[in-house]
This record gives C-alpha cells, structure tokens and sequence, in this order.
C-alpha cells in the first residue's frame, strides 16, 4: 500500500484514507495512482460489507497539487493523452473518481475542511456523503480555465439541479457545508462525519449483503435507464436474490426475532 492512502479495516467496514496531511491531500500522480490501486483492490473482497473513504488532516482533499501539473501533463501525454481510455471507460483521473462508483459495495465518503476540484469529484464517487457543516467545497477548475474532467460531469447531474451545477462550475466559488447539502451535492451534515459514516457502514454491514450489492448495482443501471427498462431491472435484480440463502436466513431472523448470520456474497 503506498504512503499516499491507507487502508484499515473495521470489522467488515474498509477505512480508506487519503494521507498526505502536510499538502491537505493534494492530489499528486503517486496520490491518484494509490487511490485507483486502493479502490481496485477491494473490488474482489467479499468479506468487506461497507467502504467508509475520509481524509488525514485538516482537510479531506484540496485538489491537484498545481505544483506537481507539469507530472501530471507528462503522464497524459505518455499513456496516450486525456482522451484514452486506460482503465475501462475511463483514464487514469477519472478512474480515481469512477473506481469507488463501481465497487459492488457501498461507499460512504466522510469529508471535512477543504473538498476541492479533484477532491470534490473523488467525493461524487461515493454512495453517500457525510460533510462538517464548515467544510469548503469548490468545483474549482474554474479558476484555472478547466472544467471538471475526473468523473464530475458524469455524476453531477445525478445530484443536483442543472442550474446549480452550473452556477457552481462557472464560478469557481467556495460554499460550506449547508451549501452543499441545499444543493445536493452531500447526502448530511454532521459533526463528526467519519464517525457518522462509521455508523452508517456498520448498520449497512448488519444486512443481507447480497441485497446491498444487487441493490447498488440496479440503482447504478436505473440511474439513465427508461421506465420499461427499470421496471424489467427490479425483476431481475430481485429474482437473484429469491430464495437464495442469505434472503432466507433475514426472513427467518426476521421472524425469529434475532440477529441475522449472513454468509459473504458468493
């Protein structure tokens, strides 16, 4: 595992931080590459129920580290340039974002102090977003002539109005938490967001975690599907989960009246 993120674990909840404090982890290329590798690593971990992804320090992400861009161009323009596709449908910044979308398991983001350009888009990858009412966020390409090109087009207009997205991106401007929650960009607002989304992976975690995964997996698929199309996914997603062992063993909790024993997805 790289210096730049950490992985814990917390029962069946992975903790992944970003761990560059010093630089209120500021996205350098060793940074992007140890979150792309972090998050493909879990991909194939049935024992892991939930992902909770926070930040070191002061501060959850303040974006690229603009020292470092020269790198950055260089690693573009040696893989092929921004428009290669290097890790699926994605390159390799969009895969940094995209990589916590994707896992079958669901991802809780606990972000606080600085949630900047990258950082604000990284956070977009996750299921749920736990924010500190005084957190900064900022779409903040802007300021630098660009656009948000690390997955936030993609995710955006899942969360919020086409208007406050745009608002957002054409300003640059810095809004806190409260902002954001209006907006939709973050999902609650509290305190203590790790230890917030700590408790929401650990409750998580208690379920039936087929459920959980098929679950994300259709609401993945419903997201830019036709009614006809969503209606014919709830089918299947649901006949995989008929009868099959963990879908009994929660009725028989249920009726029982105890814990259920769930076993790790097949």
């Amino acid at each position: 595992m790289s210096e730049r993120v950490s992985l814990s674990m917390d029962g069946p909840v992975a903790v992944v931080a970003l761990c560059r404090p010093e630089k209120r982890n500021a996205l350098d290329l060793e940074m992007i590459q140890a979150i792309v590798e972090t998050g493909e690593a879990l991909m194939d971990r049935k024992d892991i129920r939930a992902v909770v992804l926070c930040g070191d320090g002061p501060s959850f992400c303040a974006g690229l580290d603009t020292s470092t861009f020269g790198t950055l161009v260089a690693q573009m323009s040696k893989t092929g340039g921004i428009t290669a596709r290097t890790h699926g449908d994605s390159n390799l910044f969009q895969r940094a974002t995209m990589v916590w979308r994707d896992l079958p398991m669901p991802v809780i983001a606990a972000v606080h102090g600085h949630v900047y350009g990258g950082g604000f888009q990284i956070m977009l990858g996750a299921d749920m977003r736990i924010a500190r009412p005084d957190s900064k966020f900022s779409i903040r390409e802007g300021k630098w002539g660009l656009i948000p090109d690390m997955g936030g087009m993609a995710l955006l207009p899942q969360l919020a109005r086409a208007d406050l997205i745009r608002k957002y991106i054409y300003s640059a401007e810095v809004f806190d938490g409260n902002a954001a929650l209006n907006a939709g960009f973050i999902t609650e607002i509290n305190d203590d967001p790790k230890a917030r989304a700590l408790e929401i992976a650990c409750d998580i975690a208690t379920k039936n975690p087929d459920a959980i995964c098929v679950a994300k997996e259709l609401i993945t698929e419903i997201e830019h599907a036709s009614v006809p199309d969503v209606l014919m996914a709830e089918s299947v997603a649901q006949a995989k989960l008929l009868g099959t062992p963990n879908q009994m063993e929660a009725i028989m909790a249920g009726l029982e009246g105890r814990k259920a024993n769930y076993k790790d997805p097949a």
